[in-house]
C-alpha cells in the first residue's frame, strides 16, 4: 500500500508537528508571540508514534519534526528517539529556530535526527532582533557550527526573504555557502490569514533571486525523490548550495510529495487547505493502525491539485505555526 492522490502524486515525506507553541515572535508568523488557547494538549509520544507508524507502513520514508518550535517540548528527545527507531524510516529531520542548538546539537544527532534545518532570517543582530523579538543571531550561527561538529551531514539554513528588511543581505547569505556544505534556502513570503497587510508590504517574488543566481553562474540541480519544495542551485566555486522555495511559481504544487500532520492529530493535505482531517480518535491504541491507514488512504485520495495563494485564498492557515509550516 502507498499514499497517492488522483493527480499521480505519491507521498514519501511527512511533516509531523509536535507542538503549536513557539518561543520566538517572528513578525511574519507570531508577532505578538504564541498564546495558548483552552483545549486539548498536543499529541503524546505514543500518539505520535502510532501516527508515524501508519505513515511509514504506507511508504513514507522521511519524517520532519516541526512546530511551532518542536524543541520546546520537554520530551522532545524521547519523541525523536521513538520516531527515529521506526522500521522503514530512512530519514528523520528537524526544523528549528536554533534556540539553544549550540548546546543540544549532539543530543539531537544521538537521538536519531540526521538532517537539520535552522531558521535564520537575518545575519545582522539588530535586524534579527527586529524580526524574531530575540537577540540570538550569533547564538543561532554558533548552533549551525555545532550541528556540523555534531556530525550532521545535511545542514540547511532557512531565511524568509523580506522586502525592506533583509533583501539587502543576499550576498552575505551566499558567502555562507562558499566554503562549507551548507544549503542556504530562501523562502518566498506567503500570505496567511493573520497577516495580509504584512504580505503586501514585504513580499518579493522568488524570481528576483533566481535571476540573480543564474546571472552569476548558478545552475539548478535535479531533486531527490524525498526532497522538500526547494529548487536547489549549485555553483562550481561553492561547496554549499542555494535553495529557493517559491510557492507562487507556476506548477509549484505539481511535484508535491509531502503531507502534514498537526500536533492536534489532524491530517492536512495542503498548508493552505480549508480544513484538516481529524485522526486523533484512531491514535489511542496500537490495534487501530489498520483503520488509521485506511482513513489516511481515503483522505489523501481526495487531495486537490494545488493551493489558491495567487488568488489571495489562504485557507484556514492563520499563521504558519498552527500547522507546522
Amino acid at each position: 500500500m502507498r499514499l497517492s492522490d488522483g493527480f499521480g502524486r505519491t507521498f514519501k515525506y511527512l511533516r509531523l508537528s509536535v507542538t503549536e507553541a513557539c518561543n520566538f515572535k517572528c513578525s511574519y508568523c507570531l508577532p505578538d508571540g504564541y498564546r495558548k488557547c483552552a483545549g486539548p494538549q498536543p499529541l503524546t509520544v505514543d500518539e505520535l508514534r502510532r501516527a508515524a507508524t501508519a505513515f511509514t507502513e504506507l511508504g513514507l520514508r522521511k519524517i520532519r519534526l516541526t512546530g511551532g518550535e518542536p524543541t520546546v517540548r520537554k520530551d522532545f528527545l524521547e519523541i525523536a528517539e521513538t520516531i527515529g527507531a521506526l522500521h522503514g524510516l530512512e530519514k528523520l529531520a528537524l526544523t528549528t529556530n536554533g534556540y539553544r542548538l549550540e548546546h543540544r546539537a549532539k543530543a539531537f544527532f544521538d537521538a536519531g535526527i540526521s538532517a537539520i534545518n535552522v531558521s535564520l532570517d537575518s545575519l545582522d543582530p539588530a535586524t534579527f532582533l527586529k524580526v524574531t523579538g530575540h537577540d540570538r543571531c550569533d547564538e543561532v550561527l554558533r548552533g549551525i557550527d555545532a550541528a556540523f561538529d555534531a556530525g550532521f551531514d545535511s545542514v540547511k539554513l532557512n531565511a524568509v526573504y523580506l522586502k525592506g528588511i533583509n533583501d539587502h543581505e543576499l550576498d552575505a547569505y551566499l558567502r555562507l555557502a562558499k566554503d562549507r556544505p551548507l544549503s542556504v534556502r530562501f523562502i518566498e513570503l506567503m500570505e496567511t490569514g493573520d497577516h495580509p497587510a504584512y504580505f503586501q508590504r514585504h513580499h518579493i517574488p522568488a524570481t528576483v533571486i533566481a535571476e540573480k543566481l543564474e546571472r552569476e553562474g548558478w545552475t539548478k540541480k535535479l531533486k531527490a525523490v524525498d526532497a522538500g519544495p526547494a529548487n536547489e542551485y549549485v555553483h562550481p566555486d561553492y561547496r554549499g548550495s542555494i535553495g529557493l522555495i517559491a510557492p507562487y511559481s507556476k506548477d509549484f504544487c505539481k511535484s508535491c510529495n509531502r503531507l502534514r500532520f498537526s500536533s492536534m492529530g489532524k491530517l492536512h493535505l495542503c498548508l493552505f487547505g480549508e480544513f484538516g482531517v481529524p485522526m486523533r480518535a484512531l491514535l489511542q491504541s496500537d490495534d487501530q493502525v489498520e483503520e488509521l491507514k485506511a482513513r489516511l488512504i481515503k483522505a489523501v485520495g481526495q487531495k486537490v491539485d494545488g493551493h489558491q495563494l495567487a488568488a489571495g485564498l489562504t485557507g484556514q492557515t492563520s499563521n504558519l505555526s498552527s500547522i507546522g509550516g
